[in-house]
């Protein structure tokens, strides 16, 4: 296959790959850059090839070029954090992957294929100054980036209630938490709930999604850098400094890497670490709180979650079940949006018509109480009228509500006096408030706006009729 691509060919190709990729050969010269290394280190391909790589770079030198370390030793050199200035001054963040080239067994040149990160490392060391300026003063009052609180939770569902339970007490000791379940089930709400609930609520609250950020950049955000650390390193604080006295929420720690976790669990065992390139020991006191989207012990066995790791942040546990799991919710839920966005977009929508709720309840809700919100949102903002109405929410509600119509219909005979086909839908109605509310009358008699004492006597000759249909099968049989 690769004879069909000839030198010109592979050339093309290079220069649309989606990184830098330069080489250089035993002399140090370059005489390969394809077009992205060419933009990004601001060089012209044509008077750069032949020259050496220094009079390229003059802010590399032996000592700081992974190109030259490489030509020198002969070793691979792995997402290597390495920041230069090109010789028109600009600043440029890369994350490098560097290797020998060999013929016939000699070492022949080095290849280096460079990720620019400057705009991420720009951002996030922008986002640590700001966090430095805000809780660099000990007189700090009140932490801004932790708004909500436990009366935030809203809920009825005995799953839930109970992590709140749970979160409410964790919340009084320092020990570590860690929250897991799917995306949009409100992890983050339960973690600035936590903080602002105990005695650092007046310190920092830090928030890092450990998914966000390349591996090399993540050990500098969150520990802090030193001067000559490594090329272009400056002398910062990172984030555990910065939440010294507060909380530390990493979120998605499952996608840390492991090395990097291992110096994490430094820091829980006795306080202390060190920033990349410093030999100087720190101390830091910082309340750990950590997320994850699937279960911890699944992520261990995945290999994503360093074991030991994994039983010091198991302290205390929370598992956030999925709207899904818990549709009785919903009615809570739909009624909180309502309020809010009446608030935020001067409307005074009352609810919701009765196909509009049905459509809720019995949607599977793969986006959870986030999708819920924006649903809400969407169609507060763009329907006429006080009730939002099944045409006023989105289009993969309205097909899953179609679906099911059609699915009932095509199993309902049609030819069914009038009287059974209420009791049919009246039983399915029972049924699934039952569900929702996890088989508690009261709460789903509330639900159908019915006399308890009713819902039982109807609940009982459901019971008995299914019963009567069983036998009558068994006999038949």
């Amino acid at each position: 296959m690769f004879s069909l691509i000839d030198e010109k060919n592979l050339s093309i190709i290079l220069d649309h790959v989606s990184d830098g990729i330069q080489i250089i050969d035993i002399e140090g010269r370059l005489v390969f850059c394809n077009r992205l290394a060419a933009m990004l280190d601001d060089i012209n391909i044509e008077n750069s090839l032949g020259k050496h790589l220094f009079e390229i770079y003059p802010s590399l030198d032996e000592e700081n070029s992974t190109l030259y370390k490489v030509l020198r030793t002969g070793i691979p050199i792995y997402n290597h954090e390495q920041t230069f200035t090109t010789y028109k001054g600009k600043k440029v963040a890369t994350v490098n992957t560097t290797l020998p080239v060999r013929k016939n067994g000699h070492l022949v040149g080095a290849m280096e294929i460079s990720h620019d990160v400057s705009a991420v490392m720009a951002l996030s060391e922008k986002v640590v100054t700001l966090q430095n300026k805000m809780y660099g003063s000990k007189d700090t009052t009140a932490s801004d980036d932790a708004h909500f609180t436990f009366d935030d939770i809203i809920t009825r569902n005995a799953r839930m209630l109970t992590a709140k339970s749970m979160a409410m007490r964790a919340a009084r000791i320092d020990s570590p938490v860690m929250i897991w379940g799917d995306t949009g089930t409100g992890k983050e709400l339960f973690v600035q709930a936590i903080h602002n609930a105990g005695g650092r609520k007046k310190r920092p609250f830090i928030a890092q999604n450990c998914a966000a950020l390349p591996a090399s950049l993540l050990e500098g955000i969150l520990f802090g850098t030193t001067k000559g650390g490594f090329t272009g390193s400056t002398d910062r604080p990172g984030l555990f400094e910065t939440a010294d006295g507060g909380t530390l929420f990493l979120d998605e720690i499952n996608s840390m890497p492991l090395e990097l976790q291992g110096k994490l669990l430094r820091v829980l065992q006795d306080g202390t670490f060190r920033r990349v390139g410093d030999t100087r020991t720190r101390h830091v006191d910082v309340k750990l709180l950590t997320a994850t989207n699937i279960e911890p012990l699944e992520a261990v066995q995945l290999g994503m979650l360093r074991s030991d790791l994994y039983y010091r942040l198991n302290t205390i546990t929370l598992h956030l079940p999925k709207l899904v799991d818990r549709r009785d919710d919903i009615p809570l839920l739909v009624e909180h949006f309502i309020r809010k966005f009446n608030d935020r977009l001067y409307l005074n929508v009352m609810g919701l018509d009765e196909a509009a709720f049905s459509a809720l309840m019995r949607y599977d809700w793969p986006g959870n109480v986030r999708e819920l919100e924006h649903v809400i949102e969407g169609a507060m903002g763009m329907m006429e009228g006080r009730e939002i109405t099944l045409d006023d929410l989105p289009q993969s509600l309205q097909r899953a509500a179609r679906e099911r119509h059609r699915s009932t219909t095509s199993e309902t005979n049609t030819r069914l006096p009038m009287v059974t086909a209420l009791a049919n839908l009246e039983a399915e109605y029972i049924e699934e408030a039952m569900t929702v509310t996890g088989g508690n009358i009261t709460r789903a008699a509330e639900l159908l706006e019915m006399p308890r004492q009713t819902l039982q006597s109807k609940l009982k000759k459901m019971r008995e009729s299914e019963s009567a249909e069983n036998s009558a099968a068994g006999s038949v049989k």
